[in-house]
């Protein structure tokens, strides 16, 4: 039986990306995002590639939309084994805001601070406790979060908290939940995708989206038995 992957904000950049790797290596692929005619048009630009690829919206923000992506996988496929994290904001700073003063941690409002955890944390956050159970009943799975250099607290710097924070504290959730998990054969783990050219890495990125996917695509199929927990770029482990 082929495996279900579930990807976040998978209408364009990285996530479109991902989509298309693991449909390409025989995974059906549920592509999901807030906006349905966005998600329709990617999915359906997957499928004349002839791939495997299924849209259903998703809200981060609703519990709702949670509670009804996971009755469409129990009603469809009865199973979920890869859940990819990649929906996110950069909440800081808008893009028509080029003044480097307004993203200081002194400046930041807590408004923000707290848009970006419930996006970049607490909804991925509410989609692992919703889709995880899946994998424990058939003893399989694999969850990356997509985070960022930006939240390792080995080299934080200042600036952008609300992203800065955000993602430090997906990489918590991931060692939690591989914890949690270590015995079920789930394994956890956040990645960096690096600098990469998309909307909102911007024209500059350091890389281009095939590369930024290439260790998501690389996590989310890992063989059992492999590491759980731990915090990946270009498949290589990196520190907290």
């Amino acid at each position: 039986m082929k495996k279900v992957a579930v990807v976040t904000g998978g209408n364009r950049g990285l996530g479109f990306e991902t989509c298309r790797e693991l449909a390409q290596k025989n995974y059906t692929v549920i592509l999901t995002c807030r906006d349905s005619k966005k998600g329709e048009t990617a999915a359906e630009t997957l499928r004349k590639e002839k791939l495997d690829v299924h849209f259903c919206a998703l809200d981060l923000l609703s519990q709702k939309s949670i509670q009804d992506l996971k009755s469409y996988l129990i009603r469809e496929f009865n199973r979920c084994d890869v859940l990819v994290n990649n929906a996110g904001i950069f909440p800081d700073r808008s893009p028509e805001d080029k003044n480097e003063d307004h993203v200081s941690a002194l400046l930041v409002p807590v408004e923000t601070m707290r848009k970006g955890f419930e996006t970049n944390t607490l909804g991925p956050y509410q989609l692992m406790q919703a889709l995880v159970p899946l994998m424990v009943k058939n003893n399989y799975g694999r969850v990356v979060n997509v985070s960022s250099g930006m939240g390792q607290l080995l080299e934080m710097n200042g600036q952008y908290p609300a992203y800065r924070v955000s993602k430090t504290a997906l990489n918590a959730l991931t060692k939690i939940f591989a914890d949690e998990l270590k015995d079920k054969n789930i394994l956890v783990n956040s990645i960096c995708p690096g600098w990469v050219r998309t909307d909102m890495g911007g024209p500059n990125g350091e890389r281009t989206i095939p590369e930024g996917a290439d260790t998501i695509v690389w996590a989310a199929t890992l063989p059992d038995g492999f590491q759980t927990g731990s915090f990946f770029r270009d498949r290589e482990e990196i520190p907290w």
